[in-house]
């Protein structure tokens, strides 16, 4: 199963088309409405004040509640957009966007309005591939779940801690980062391979690497490893009836590039938001000179509450080629 996502935060809609959908999958439009809430913008002063339905039109590939097989798209309009904000972006690049980077590789055609293609606003129809992942998984007795593990340094913060952070940043004009973890349950042991492509970390990286601001990822205890001895790294193996487990999982669920049967864990940081109301230091394109910019519109103080459905989207799409769906 493949997918593409098209669209620009500023035009008429965004969307994702998926291909070799297995067919006959229950779509639960009440489940994917309710993944798509959990990304929406506008819901509390920790987020943009875009105001968007993010109700999902299916156009093809669904016929009388199930998946036919063939090509299954799905539109989400956009209907909240002010691009007045943005036109200084046509030649004032946003440091730590990808407005510059964009603009060289696209030959100055890209839209940078909202950040075109680029925006976390093209993670909506992300999510709605997810969740129809998630349908299929929950087939394969598999689960997919991300927790916020860090805001601006505070590890594992409460709900009112994650608000208080986010809100101090915004007063001053900011943004801050953080990191998520996801833990994947139910993958049989055996799954991937120790070659390039098909190792289980590189699966899953390449579908989260596509996630905007998503800048490292580790699995299990990661870089922890670096300050470990052998003794403390290595995950003991027990009989737990006929299966092989473990008793810890420093690993993350993987030995050599292939899932060992315990639950695939990894970690993502997401950087702060870009566009920031302080004044940066830039360059004027038309000009080839050094600038200064203000970034005007509305933005996110903090994505990483929101990228908690989206990191598990990217996941889903990841477990089920490693299924072979």
């Amino acid at each position: 199963m493949k997918h593409i996502i098209f669209g620009e935060s500023h035009g008429p809609a965004i969307g994702v088309v998926l291909e070799h959908v297995p067919s006959g999958i229950v779509v639960d439009m009440d489940f994917i409405r309710a993944e798509m809430a959990r990304r929406a913008p506008g819901k509390s002063p920790m987020s943009t004040a875009r105001q968007e339905a993010d109700e999902p039109h299916i156009l093809s590939g669904v016929f009388e509640g199930k998946t036919t097989g063939t090509p299954l798209c799905a539109v989400i309009e956009n209907t909240d957009t002010r691009s007045k904000d943005y036109a200084k972006l046509k030649d004032l690049p946003r440091p730590g966007h990808a407005d510059y980077s964009g603009h060289v590789r696209y030959e100055g055609c890209n839209d940078y309005r909202g950040g075109g293609h680029f925006s976390g606003r093209l993670t909506a129809p992300l999510v709605f591939a997810g969740a129809l992942a998630k349908l299929i998984l929950k087939e394969k007795g598999v689960t997919v779940s991300a927790v916020i593990s860090n805001v601006g340094g505070v590890a594992d913060p409460t709900p009112e801690q994650v608000e208080e952070i986010v809100l101090a940043a915004k007063k001053d004009l900011d943004s801050v980062g953080g990191a998520i973890r996801c833990t994947v349950d139910g993958l049989p042991a055996g799954l991937g391979a120790p070659d390039y492509g098909r190792n289980v970390e590189g699966i899953f990286s390449q579908q989260l690497y596509a996630v905007p601001a998503v800048k490292a990822v580790a699995f299990g205890a990661g870089f922890g490893f670096a300050v470990m001895r052998g003794s403390q790294a290595n995950d003991p193996f027990y009989m737990d009836g006929d299966a092989v487990r473990t008793r810890t999982n420093h690993t993350g669920g993987v030995n050599g590039g292939i899932t060992n049967g315990m639950p695939v864990v990894f970690e993502v940081a997401i950087r702060p938001t870009p566009s920031i109301a302080q004044e940066q230091d830039t360059v004027d394109l038309s000009t080839g000179r050094d600038a200064k910019l203000i970034i005007e519109g509305r933005h996110d103080p903090c994505i990483v509450h929101r990228a908690v459905p989206v990191i598990e989207a990217a996941a889903a799409l990841a477990a089920c080629e490693l299924l072979g769906i």
